[in-house]
C-alpha cells in the first residue's frame, strides 16, 4: 500500500468544547508515544473516514502536523454509538529505528478441499499474530493459504505460516491457527422448538461508541 498521509493541525480546544469541532466537520485526535509528548490535533473528518476504510490495525500512517511528520499506528478509534462515525482517534507515534511488537491480522486465502469434499467446518482459533519488526517492515496483513486443508483433522500451525522478510513471530509455533473439523449435527428432541431455527440472529458489532477521553488509552 502506498504511503498514507493524514493532514492535521494542532488544537487548543479540549473537553466538551470539541463538539463544536465535530459540527464543523473536524475530527479530534491525539498523538502520543515513547519519545513524543501527547499532542492534541484535529483532522478533516470526511477525508479521514475515507482513509480509514482502507487501513488495518498494522498499517503505518504518516501524520503531517503543520509540516512536522509523525509515523504512527492507530491505537484506538472511538465512534458514535448511533451514527457509527468516528468521534476520536488515538495515534501511537513510532521511532522508525526501534523494533516494535504488535498484532497483525490474518487473511485466509485459497480453497480447502476438506470443505468441498468432506463437508468439513473450518474453525479459526487465531485471527492475528503477534510480531516483532521495524516499523518500515510491518506488514498490513499476513496471508494464510488454506489449500493444505485437504481432509478432516488437517490444521495449520503458526510455524507453517510464511512471514515477510525481517519479521519475527512471537506466538508459539505449535499453536493451531485453523483446523478442519467435522460438523456437529444436533437433532432437537421431539416437540422442542429450537430458537433461531428459521432465521439466524443478527450480527453484533464489536466496535462500540464510547465517551471521548482526551488522554491516550492506557496500555
Amino acid at each position: 500500500m502506498e504511503k498514507v498521509v493524514l493532514k492535521a493541525t494542532k488544537r487548543s480546544v479540549t473537553g466538551k468544547q470539541v463538539k463544536a469541532l465535530r459540527r464543523a466537520g473536524e475530527l479530534p485526535a491525539v498523538i502520543y508515544g515513547r519519545h513524543v509528548e501527547p499532542i492534541v490535533i484535529s483532522l478533516d473528518a470526511h477525508s479521514t473516514e475515507l482513509v480509514f476504510t482502507k487501513l488495518t490495525s498494522s498499517t503505518l500512517v504518516t501524520i503531517d502536523v503543520e509540516g512536522q511528520e509523525f509515523a504512527a499506528l492507530v491505537r484506538e478509534k472511538q465512534r458514535n454509538f448511533i451514527k457509527g462515525n468516528l468521534t476520536h482517534v488515538d495515534f501511537l507515534a513510532l521511532d522508525l529505528t526501534e523494533m516494535i511488537r504488535t498484532k497483525v491480522r490474518l487473511t485466509f486465502t485459497g480453497v480447502a478441499s476438506a470443505v468441498k469434499d468432506f463437508s468439513a467446518v473450518l474453525v479459526h482459533r487465531m485471527d492475528a499474530l503477534e510480531v516483532e519488526c521495524l516499523p518500515a517492515n510491518l506488514p498490513e496483513r499476513i496471508n494464510v493459504d488454506i489449500s493444505s486443508l485437504k481432509e478432516i483433522g488437517n490444521n495449520i500451525r503458526v510455524s507453517e505460516i510464511p512471514l515477510p522478510e525481517n519479521v519475527t513471530v512471537l506466538d508459539d509455533g505449535d499453536d493451531i491457527v485453523i483446523i478442519a473439523t467435522i460438523a456437529k449435527e444436533e437433532t432437537p428432541e421431539e416437540g422442542v422448538v429450537v430458537p433461531g431455527a428459521e432465521a439466524a440472529a443478527p450480527g453484533i458489532s464489536v466496535e462500540r461508541g464510547k465517551k471521548e477521553e482526551e488522554a491516550p488509552a492506557k496500555k
